[in-house]
């Protein structure tokens, strides 16, 4: 552990872990511990929490946060974060929030979803998935309500780099059932130190079966806005429709700074529907959806 402490890595740099937990009475948390380097070399860590109507923010000094890549575990102040699962520990001004959650084996993709973009030196922001999905079990006690994640389902990523995109959309959703399934997609605008270019990464998990579209295999993105997207990639045709949110105000880096204000929506209603050619494969719309489109501009 110690990852944090005492690294001789400069800012501005920023590093974040999303965890989110859903059960299937429609109760939904979502965690996002993370630490950041402003360009003066201030250190600091932060975990913001996400319900369905609230969010919190939580500032931590430095020397409550140890990071470990192998196993992959994050502790920050009396909480941590990791593959097993999560305790947590957390009595502030207006949240209480305490309990742990068990993990079961995780989802995870077969090859990193940046593909050859992870080899780009200086990037502003990299995207990772750690698990498309994986059971829970446990309670958590959140203000005096209990949250039964017993028969949940989770979602777990990560993102690095210096700054969040200046534009940018991102959804993700995660379902149970007969026919489980798994769905990320996140569309950017990519600076370059020469021009730039707006790209995308998307993993559908169904059936048993990943299909990947990426700017890096082709796919072309027809149209994105604050209410969904189109992307196509050969014969494969991905529409995402936003049908109804709930947003709340996070927190976003610029320069490893925790300055920028964006809006999230942890459970969104949103339609997806994925063809290839003319054969309608997956049509699912989820009321637990995520969502998130941010414009600096």
């Amino acid at each position: 552990m110690g990852f944090f402490r005492g690294t001789n890595r400069t800012g501005p740099y920023f590093e974040g872990w999303y965890f989110k937990h859903q059960n299937p009475q429609g109760q939904t948390l979502a965690l996002i511990p993370a630490f950041h380097i402003d360009r003066d070399g201030r250190r600091t860590a932060s975990l913001q929490v996400i319900s369905r109507n609230q969010s919190w923010w939580l500032e931590y000094p430095e020397a409550q946060l140890q990071v470990s890549r192998q196993p992959f575990q994050v502790q920050i102040g009396p909480s941590s974060f990791g593959s097993q699962g999560i305790d947590l520990h957390i009595q502030q001004d207006n949240l209480s929030l305490c309990g742990s959650l068990r993990y079961g084996s995780f989802t995870a993709l077969r090859s990193d979803i940046m593909g050859p973009f992870r080899f780009f030196v200086g990037m502003q922001c990299s995207h990772g998935v750690i698990s498309m999905g994986h059971s829970l079990s446990g309670t958590l006690e959140l203000n005096g309500k209990c949250l039964d994640f017993s028969d949940g389902i989770g979602y777990i990523e990560t993102d690095q780099g210096r700054s969040f995109p200046s534009k940018y959309l991102w959804t993700q959703c995660v379902w149970d059932g007969p026919e489980r399934g798994s769905l990320m997609l996140a569309i950017a605008t990519i600076p370059l130190p020469v021009g730039g270019f707006t790209g995308c990464i998307c993993s559908v998990l169904y059936r048993g079966r990943e299909y990947r579209l990426a700017t890096y295999r082709g796919a072309k993105i027809d149209k994105w806005s604050p209410s969904g997207a189109v992307i196509r990639q050969g014969k494969y045709h991905l529409e995402v429709e936003l049908l109804n949110e709930q947003r709340q105000a996070l927190r976003a880096p610029i320069e490893g700074r925790m300055e920028r204000t964006i809006h999230e929506s942890l459970c969104a209603e949103v339609r997806y529907r994925f063809w290839h050619g003319d054969n309608l494969l997956l049509q699912h719309t989820d009321p637990n959806a995520s969502f998130e489109y941010s414009s600096a501009n």
